[in-house]
């Protein structure tokens, strides 16, 4: 008799330890989505309420006077994710099927694939400063090219990463059933993996842009800022993120309304 009373107060005990833990951890939970909400409510409220369609098709007027747009930066962010994605996208892919294609009980590859693990959540600062390095100062300026560079170091494991999860979850009897065909192993990659895989790799690919959208850290040391439109990607380059840094920093009201509606534009792209 007293067991069971035993037996019946540890289970009530387990029973109100978890649903302490569980109310500690909704409130965290809560904590976090409510700046959240507010963050993006304050976002969306003062962004809206400065979007213009000058914002988007005229150049910036020279600082405290009022008006113009921020064409030179949406053209320069454009032209910088564009060329990141052409260049991440392919590499990273190509990554991901070797990691998985050729290299999954290789060693080697395996400490490829977690030394890309870590690079994910390698700060972007990081890969800004070594873009710097190698690319910025031997040529002596700041350019385009050099941005586009770093925010593909970004993407790239990213993408890496995802490749290589989704490819190893399809199945290998679909491999094994078209090397009983007699196809190559470059046609099962291209008409087998690649197929069954490609809706997870495109997320991959989402992410990846995602990840570099809303960079800053490695513009600054890299592809810098313009006060004008520019297509040289030899040259500094403007950017919505690191306007938005400028015109946040600044002391004019007018940029101050700016910065919020460009915010809200990278909040929703």
């Amino acid at each position: 008799m007293e067991g069971h009373r035993s037996v019946e107060r540890y289970v009530k005990w387990r029973k109100l330890k978890s649903n302490i833990i569980l109310f500690f951890t909704f409130l965290t939970a809560l904590y976090g989505l409510i700046w959240l909400i507010w963050i993006v409510t304050d976002v969306t409220v003062k962004g809206f309420s400065n979007l213009s369609l000058d914002l988007l098709t005229k150049d910036p007027t020279p600082p405290g006077v009022e008006g113009g747009g921020l064409k030179h930066a949406f053209v320069g962010h454009f032209i910088i994710t564009s060329l990141a994605v052409i260049m991440g996208v392919p590499v990273g892919i190509a990554a991901g099927i070797f990691f998985t294609e050729y290299g999954r009980y290789s060693r080697f590859v395996s400490f490829l694939r977690n030394l890309t693990d870590s690079i994910v959540s390698l700060p972007s600062i990081i890969v800004g400063t070594f873009i710097y390095a190698v690319m910025v100062k031997p040529v002596g300026h700041f350019f385009a090219l050099s941005g586009s560079v770093s925010l593909a170091l970004l993407m790239l494991p990213v993408i890496a990463i995802t490749t290589a999860q989704i490819l190893k979850m399809v199945p290998d009897s679909l491999r094994e059933a078209a090397y009983a065909l007699g196809a190559y192993k470059w046609q099962v990659i291209k008409d087998v993996s690649l197929v069954a895989a490609k809706r997870g790799i495109l997320t991959g690919v989402i992410l990846g842009i995602a990840r570099i959208t809303g960079e800053t850290a490695p513009l600054l040391f890299t592809s810098f800022n313009n006060n004008f439109t520019t297509y040289n990607v030899f040259e500094p380059m403007a950017s919505l993120t690191v306007t938005v840094f400028v015109y946040v920093m600044g002391p004019y009201e007018d940029w101050h309304k700016k910065a919020w509606a460009a915010s809200l534009i990278l909040t929703l792209g």
